[in-house]
Parts: C-alpha cells; structure tokens; sequence
C-alpha cells in the first residue's frame, strides 16, 4: 500500500504537472497567434553595380544564376526597374532616405569637379558626400517599428552606420570598394570586420554573418540589409567559378570569366540566404528586394539593347534588375512593366510595416497596389545631375561624348518618352523607349510638342524640389584642349 504521505506528494506533483502543461500549451498558444500577427520580416539585397541584363532570367546567355531564375519565380519581376542615380553613393542616398540627391546634395562619389578641368564649361554644384544623421534613414524607421535591424556589406552614405539606425553592422563604413592587396579575399580593407581563415571570400563571409543575424533574430522582426560589395571593382573571384566560365563561349558582349564568377557566387550566395529562410520557416512572412545599385560597368559587361552603362543616364546607367518576393501577398511568377524606382521602396515599406514615427517627406510612391495588380499613381522618374563624371574612350562608355559619362544635365521619363537636357550647351535629346530601348534615335526635332511637353515638366520638377543648375562659367576651361582630347579619344 501507498502511505499517506506519499500519495499526498504524488498527487501534489500530478497537480503541478498538470497545471505546467496547460501553462506551456496556453504559452504555446499565444506563441503562435502572436507570430501569426507578427509584421514580415525584410531582406533588401543590393548588389552593386550589377547590369540589368547579368542574370539568367534578364536574358543573359553568359551569366549562370540558377537561384536567383527560381527566386524570379517565385516573385514579381520588374522589367522596367530604375535606380535613382547612376552610380554608387546617391543610388544607396536616395534609397536609404526615401528623398531625392536635390533634397539631401549627395550626387555622386567624392568631388563634383570630376574630369580635366580644362574640358568643364561650367563649375559643378558642390557635392555632398554622405547622408546627415538628421536624415531619417530607413533603418530608422523599422526600428521605430520595433524591428532589429542590420547592415551586412557597403554603407557608403555615412561614417558609422550606428548613427544612421543601425543595429548590426557587418563590413559597413564610409568606404565603397574592398580595395587593398587582399580585395575580396581575407585580409580585408574595409571597417567593422574581423579577418577570416586564409581563403576566405568576402561575400561568402558576409552571407554567413547574415546568416546568422536572421538565427539571432528568429523570434523577432528584422529588417537585414545586405548591401554585397560585389561586383564592383576590384575585379577578383574564386579559381573554381573563374575555370568554369574560361571554358564558356562569350554572349552579346558578356564575356569576362572573372566578372561571370562573381556573378555565380554572388547568385550562390543569395541561394544560402533563401535557403535559410526557408530552413528556419521564416519564408511565408518574409518580403525579399533583390536589386542593384546602378547600371552595369560597361566594358565588363554589356547591356544590349541599352546605351552605355554605370555612371551614365542612358538606360544602361539607371536601368537595374528588380525583384520583390512576399508569399501571400504578391502572385508567384508575375512580372510588372510599371516604371519603377528604389526611392519607392521607403514608402512601400513604410505602408507595410506602419511604425510609430513616419518619414515626414518620401518622394517615391507606395508600390503595394502593383502586388494586387492595381495601377499606381502616374508619374514621371525624373534624374538631377549638375556636376562631372569622367569618361573615357567612347567604345567603352557610349556616351555623348568620349570625354565625360555624364556632363550636367537632368533628365526625365514621361510615359514612353525620355528626355535629356545638358547645362553646358542646351542640347536636348528626345527617345521613344518603345521603339527605341538603345536610345539611338534623337526625336527631338521631329516630335516638337513632345519635346515642349516634357522640358515644361522637368522645368516643373526642377522648380518644385529646387534643383540647383550650375551656371557660373570655368575660367580654366579650354576649348581648343577639349578639341583635341576628344579627337585622341574617339574611336578611329
């Protein structure tokens, strides 16, 4: 028999289990509604200076990107996707703060007065080289949301990144390329990153870190900001990619087997972040961006049908692959022709996550009607660049001229049509993207109305958001030098 005492203890601990169990499950149970109305998770992977036409699913017949051609279908692509600038730090300034270069002067990387100075007609608007920490960065914004958020790769619009709403920075500074004796491969030259193993790629590493942020991060939300450093410059890639694309025949310009190796494990990076999402059942309520900074550089690789490349406002300098997955909310498999840009994603991401304090000023547009396959507002994509980015041969920019990417000037997309204005002479160019994607055909004189309709808009836009428009002259230019240096640099 069982004495008194015993049974006494034994039913006490029955009690004491019985009630831990309905406890745990009562726990469980709000557990699971609670992350049932959790906001999504966000992942914004930015490579830089990746073409529009360097994947698989863009029409590349060199580049191999697997992962990225299944994440397409999962997703919505955008055919007609625009970065905000043509190069590096005012792309990732307007991206970042939601605001246009007029609004926060940052134009382009380092100085304005780009180029021999006897060739600049004009004195450019200064540069501003990083976003003020009075700005309120998107960063700042998801953690008025609650959210934990992070910084894996290149900051470039700022000194530390944990001014600017931060959490976790990984590789993160003011710097804009691993430059260095080691470049990609450990020792690295950039800030916030210990040394890896001997061999180590960079953007391998910062996949990991990434990696393990989202493990850290897994009973919270978080907004992962992965900002790779490739595939800009320094060119450099692992052996094992570079073999493989040595033994492929070259495709419509593209035909740099170190270039394609970044690009492959680039892709097979991107395929480890999915895969972790999905491993750890974050996949269903977790919205992905995967996007470039900026046109492709065009003598690595060419964008055909489009003209020129990074640092350029012709369409293969603005114009970037674009791809936004949210299981639930946007339709596998779909593709979007609405001309789009990366200052909308802060006002998309805004509308989505809803924080305690709002941007107070956003010049993009909310995408999420486009999810549902509504139309957005009709606008027009409008560009402001009053200052110097040097060239170099004609062949290998495919600019205007031979001696400048871009000189001052603005630039504007009204439905099909696009206008290009320079500062230093007046000219105006005039395309119908529809029938002319290359921008070869100048309408300017055979469409006059068309011509007057979009410079009134621009002039419109210009006055609006107070564009400033360099008209002091350069006493140091020199017009028989200029002669000269474009006649060596054309192309004979």
């Amino acid at each position: 028999m069982i004495s008194i005492s015993v049974k006494k203890t034994y039913i006490s601990h029955l009690f004491f289990l019985t009630l831990s169990l309905l406890f745990y499950s009562t726990c469980k149970g709000q557990k699971k509604e609670l992350n049932n109305n959790t906001k999504p998770n966000v992942v914004l992977i930015f490579i830089d200076d990746l073409g529009w036409k360097d994947l698989g699913f863009m029409g590349s017949e060199y580049y191999e990107t697997p992962n990225l051609d299944a994440f397409a279908k999962q997703g919505m692509v955008f055919t007609n996707g625009y970065a905000s600038a043509a190069n590096c730090a005012p792309s990732r300034a307007c991206m970042l703060s939601g605001l246009n270069s007029t609004r926060h002067g940052v134009y382009t990387v380092n100085s304005s007065s780009r180029g021999d100075t006897k060739t600049r007609k004009l004195i450019p608007v200064t540069n501003t080289l990083h976003l003020q920490d009075s700005i309120y960065t998107l960063h700042e914004m998801f953690k008025s949301a609650g959210y934990t958020t992070s910084n894996f790769g290149k900051w470039h619009v700022g000194i530390d990144p944990k001014t600017q709403g931060v959490d976790v920075n990984i590789g993160g500074g003011k710097v804009g390329n691993p430059g260095g004796k080691g470049g990609y491969f450990t020792p690295y030259n950039i800030p916030n990153i210990k040394d890896g193993p001997k061999g180590e790629y960079l953007t391998d590493r910062l996949t990991n870190e990434a990696i393990s942020f989202i493990e850290d991060n897994i009973d919270q939300s978080f907004f992962a900001y992965i900002p790779y450093y490739t595939v800009h410059t320094p060119i450099m890639a692992k052996k094992s990619w570079i073999t493989k694309y040595k033994a492929k025949q070259g495709a419509d310009g593209q035909k740099n087997p170190t270039y394609g190796a970044m690009v492959s494990a680039m892709d097979e990076n991107v395929g480890k972040l999915l895969s972790t999402l999905k491993k750890l059942n974050l996949e269903e309520n977790t919205l992905v961006i995967f996007t470039s900074d900026n046109g492709g550089v065009r003598s690595l690789s060419r964008q055909t049908p489009l003209r020129a490349g990074k640092g350029s406002y012709y369409e293969g300098g603005i114009r970037v692959p674009l791809v936004i997955k949210w299981p639930g909310k946007i339709k596998p498999g779909t593709t979007s022709t609405t001309r789009v840009a990366n200052l909308d994603f802060y006002p998309t991401l805004q509308e989505i996550i809803q924080p305690k304090k709002k941007a107070s000023k956003l010049d993009g547009v909310d995408l999420t009607p486009l999810f549902s396959d509504h139309k957005i507002i009709n606008r027009e994509l409008v560009w402001h660049f009053p200052i110097y980015l040097q060239g170099g041969k004609k062949e290998a920019f495919d600019s205007r001229d031979p001696l400048f990417r871009t000189r001052p000037g603005s630039i504007i997309i009204s439905g099909n049509w696009k206008l290009h204005e320079y500062f230093e002479d007046g000219g105006i160019e005039l395309y119908d993207l529809s029938n002319d994607l290359g921008e070869r055909n100048n309408l300017a004189e055979q469409h006059p109305e068309k011509t007057k309709e979009l410079y009134s808009k621009l002039l419109s836009w210009r006055k609006t958001n107070n564009a400033p428009i360099p008209t002091e002259k350069n006493p140091e230019y020199d017009s028989t030098f200029e002669a000269s240096e474009l006649e060596k640099r054309r192309i004979k």
